[in-house]
């Protein structure tokens, strides 16, 4: 197998997954208008993730984040089993 035919295998399935992506942007874009995408930060899970926000959301800002506001539950198992 040549290099060339190699190359191009691998980096097919980037292509169509690229491809695709955009495609589907765009009809997304064409029957629901602009969309505002930004970072949001569940705090149940302690991860941040991006999506569509609405136009009346705030998106996550970084500078704003606080590791301490994290609800991490397996401290809160610990705690649990120390006041047993």
């Amino acid at each position: 197998m040549s290099a060339q035919i190699l190359a191009a295998v691998i980096l097919l399935p980037f292509l169509f997954v690229a491809l695709y992506a955009g495609i589907h942007e765009f009809l997304r874009f064409r029957s629901e208008g602009r969309a505002n995408y930004g970072l949001i930060f569940d705090e149940e899970t302690g991860t941040s993730y991006v999506t569509g926000i609405a136009e009346e959301e705030d998106a996550f800002d970084p500078e704003d984040f606080d590791p301490n506001d994290y609800n991490d539950p397996e401290v809160a198992e610990e705690t649990e089993e120390s006041k047993t």
